[in-house]
This record gives structure tokens, C-alpha cells and sequence, in this order.
């Protein structure tokens, strides 16, 4: 079963850092700083080839071509962006939706378990040629395999989470009348976001990496391409700046979807509930 990642607090005996934010910060930065200071050494003095193990310094110059000078990121950027969203959107809205069916009819989910779990089987990698194949080398291969990817974990997550949901609660949606909609909405879905959205973010975590993925194998654009062409061509420090462009992209990602995942879910944290407490308090005050 797929659940949501465990922060620092959950993890009984390991200590918390109740130091304000600029201070772990300064500390992460410090940490960062020494380890770069000490590769950009090895690497001058020559105890690591710089061939293979460039320079930080000469990393960080490289983004001035990549970026501005030459700005040859920029059309690649787009294509893998574009693959990662639709492919997302594609994948988890799949997902969501099957697996709900599933969960609500035994019947569905009878037929359709052997399947999900022939394809959950299947490593994604080895589908790759075959998509090229059906769908050739555009765009649809990509798509089609980003979607795989992104399919997996809010089906299986969004499923388990309607299969377990609380017997006592369907029990008196049902003594109140209540519908299968007015039930599915009021009871087992706000019951199951916190497993949904964990299934949404691990969703949107493997989506940069089988985008990549499928631009190694089918296309002539991308970030995949970029690296692969710059490491071809032994130009080290510019695929090491492409790397750590898309280190950054992925955390952006991430990001982003704890962002979401705190709005969405607000019930799960202190912040969430004083923002939607006095939203609802203006909303009250208003009208009265």
C-alpha cells in the first residue's frame, strides 16, 4: 500500500529542530558550502579528473550559455514541461477516476484488478519501445508514457482508500437517506484526500523522471536530450548545470504540491485550520 511520506515529528525519539527557519537555513547553506569548497579542491589540485568530476565554479559559469548567452535550455525546457504536466493531469485524473469506479462497483473492480496488476508488473522502461512502435516519435509516445507513470499511485492509493473507509460513517449516510453521490462526496472522499493527495504528489514526483526517461528513448527535444547531447559531447560541466537545472525543477514540484496538498487538505494542519477558521468567521460576521 502506497501512504504519504512521514515527516520528523512522526518518527518517535528523533529529536525536533524548534530553531526558527533562518537558522536551519543558515545551517543546510553552511553544510552546502563546505562540501562544495572541497570538490572545487580535489578537483584543482587534481585528485579527481576534471573531465568526468567538473568544477562547481565551472558548473555554475555554464549556465550563462545554457541560459542567456547561447539559451539553448529554453526550447527543451518547454517540451519536457509540457510532457510532464499533460502527462500528469493525463495519469492521475485516470487514475483518480478508475479507481473510484472501482471502489463503488465489485463488479469493476472484480475485472479490472487482474489488469492493474499484469501493467503495476510491467516495468515502464521495457514499454517504451513498444509505445514508440504504436505511437511513433512524437509527442503521443511521451505522453503515453508519462501517463503510465503518473497512473499508478493515486489509482492504488484513492482505491485502498475507499475500500477502507468507515463502516460506522457509510452506516449512517445510509440511515439518513443519504444518496451514492451524497455519500461518495460527503463522506468517503473527504475521508480519503489525505491518501489521495499522497498518491497525487508521489504521482507528481515520477512524472519529471519518466518524462526523462521517455526522451532518452523517442525524442529529439527535451531536458532528457540536452543532457544526453552535452554528455555526448563531453561538455561535463553544462550537462552537470542541466542536472542540477532539473534538481531544481523537481523540487519546485514537489513544492508546489505540498502547497496544494496543504490547501487542499487544510484539516491535516494547524495553519490550514486558523486560514479556513477565520475565512469562515469573515463569512460569518458578514452576513450577520
Amino acid at each position: 500500500m502506497i501512504q504519504g511520506g512521514m515527516n520528523d515529528d512522526a518518527i518517535p525519539g528523533l529529536p525536533v529542530d524548534d530553531s526558527p527557519f533562518w537558522k536551519r537555513a543558515l545551517k543546510h547553506a553552511a553544510i552546502l558550502a563546505s562540501l562544495l569548497v572541497v570538490w572545487e579542491f580535489v578537483t584543482a589540485f587534481g585528485y579527481a579528473d576534471p573531465l568526468l568530476f567538473p568544477r562547481p565554479s565551472h558548473i555554475f559559469a555554464s549556465f550563462v550559455p545554457l541560459y542567456v548567452t547561447r539559451a539553448i535550455v529554453w526550447e527543451h525546457l518547454w517540451v519536457t514541461m509540457a510532457t510532464v504536466m499533460a502527462g500528469f493531469v493525463v495519469g492521475t485524473i485516470l487514475g483518480i477516476v478508475l479507481a473510484v469506479l472501482a471502489g463503488l462497483s465489485e463488479t469493476i473492480h472484480r475485472y479490472m484488478k487482474p489488469y492493474v496488476i499484469v501493467l503495476e508488473a510491467m516495468p515502464r522502461i521495457a514499454i517504451g519501445p513498444l509505445m514508440l512502435a504504436w505511437l511513433g516519435f512524437g509527442f503521443g509516445a511521451k505522453l503515453a508514457i508519462v501517463t503510465l507513470v503518473c497512473f499508478f499511485a493515486p489509482f492504488i492509493n484513492t482505491l485502498t482508500a475507499i475500500l477502507s473507509a468507515n463502516p460506522a460513517q457509510l452506516e449512517l449516510m445510509r440511515s439518513l437517506g443519504a444518496s451514492k453521490w451524497q455519500t461518495l462526496t460527503k463522506a468517503i472522499v473527504p475521508d480519503a484526500m489525505p491518501m489521495i493527495m499522497a498518491g497525487v504528489r508521489m504521482a507528481m514526483a515520477s512524472a519529471l523522471g519518466g518524462a526523462l526517461v521517455a526522451e532518452f528513448i523517442s525524442s529529439n527535444k527535451g531536458m532528457g536530450v540536452l543532457l544526453d547531447n552535452l554528455a555526448a559531447q563531453l561538455n561535463m560541466s553544462g550537462a552537470f548545470a542541466t542536472l542540477l537545472s532539473l534538481t531544481i525543477i523537481g523540487y519546485v514540484l514537489y513544492a508546489l504540491m505540498e502547497a496544494i496538498d496543504n490547501r487542499v487538505i487544510f484539516w491535516q494542519n494547524d495553519r490550514g485550520l486558523r486560514r479556513v477558521s477565520a475565512r469562515r468567521r469573515r463569512r460569518w460576521e458578514a452576513r450577520t
